[in-house]
């Protein structure tokens, strides 16, 4: 353990009631860079343990009896729906927080050790096809040749299947973030604010003929700053009507975008940990993608 999360332990004992050892745990998980999303999940799965327990009940005193009941409350107790995402989401929460705790000689014994983890199988993404590909970036295309040119359409449907980026990422993008010269060919630079998802910043290469239309959108909207300056709503509104007008039976949206990118570098022998280091994600969220990818392409074959 880092000498920064030792002395961000330190002060807690077996004695330590729960609540206040979740400042301690917030610590921890931006200090290893995890993303705002799930510091706040997780820490809001540990407050309502929290509020489940007595409020005298030290960190030492909860069983693996007590973390059992409490998941059996989410379910039936509470009164509130628990859906089995939401449930192996607080598992896995439990998990994290009493882990950290026992690595951290805090506990002698982890009491979440031997709570049984459930797996959700969430269906596959929809994705579009070789031809619905063609069909939509024709479609947008076609925006750039009216009598009053428009590239934005094609400029943003080109820059998310050639990227798979998501949708913060896209409006996080700047002008300055396009280099145009690089010595590998053009690419875009994903940065991110937030010192704790500096490890997701990464380049993406570009192709070629997206600098044509690029340019296009450079003289006809003269950005100043931002590459999309419209709200995320306005982005979606932009590709679900080029799907409309493509005659796209899906809801064209940056998700479908984002796995369709993924299923072509699948299908053109990208290696997977290349994809895996565009998409700017952890070994651990990689799994999970991964299987959905292969489950993707032997439907795809099958079809």
């Amino acid at each position: 353990m880092a000498e920064s999360t030792k002395s961000i332990i330190s002060h807690l004992t077996e004695k330590t009631p729960l609540t206040p050892t979740l400042n301690a745990w917030e610590m921890y998980m931006n200090d290893q860079g995890r993303s705002p999303h799930t510091v706040k999940a997780f820490l809001s799965d540990i407050r309502l343990l929290a509020d489940y327990l007595p409020p005298d009940h030290s960190l030492g005193a909860i069983t693996t009896k007590n973390l059992t009941d409490f998941l059996l409350w989410l379910e039936t107790g509470r009164g509130i729906p628990c859906s089995p995402k939401s449930l192996a989401r607080r598992i896995t929460s439990i998990k994290s927080f009493f882990r950290w705790l026992q690595k951290g000689g805090v506990l002698v014994i982890d009491p979440a050790d031997k709570v049984v983890q459930r797996s959700v199988i969430s269906p596959l993404p929809e994705v579009l096809s070789e031809a619905e590909v063609n069909s939509v970036l024709l479609a947008a295309d076609r925006h750039r040749r009216l009598s009053k040119p428009d590239a934005r359409s094609y400029l943003l449907l080109a820059l998310l299947l050639n990227t798979g980026i998501k949708k913060s990422e896209c409006l996080g993008i700047h002008i300055n973030h396009v280099d145009r010269e690089a010595s590998e060919g053009p690419l875009v630079f994903i940065r991110y604010a937030s010192p704790a998802n500096r490890y997701k910043e990464r380049k993406i290469n570009l192709p070629n003929d997206w600098l044509q239309a690029y340019d296009e959108y450079l003289q006809q909207y003269n950005p100043v700053d931002q590459l999309f300056p419209w709200s995320q709503r306005r982005l979606e509104y932009l590709l679900e009507d080029i799907g409309k007008e493509a005659g796209l039976g899906k809801h064209l949206s940056f998700d479908m975008c984002r796995w369709t990118c993924c299923l072509t570098d699948t299908f053109n022998n990208v290696e997977p940990d290349k994809i895996r280091q565009k998409l700017g994600i952890s070994k651990i969220q990689w799994r999970e993608i991964h299987n959905k990818l292969r489950q993707l392409s032997n439907s795809s074959e099958n079809n």
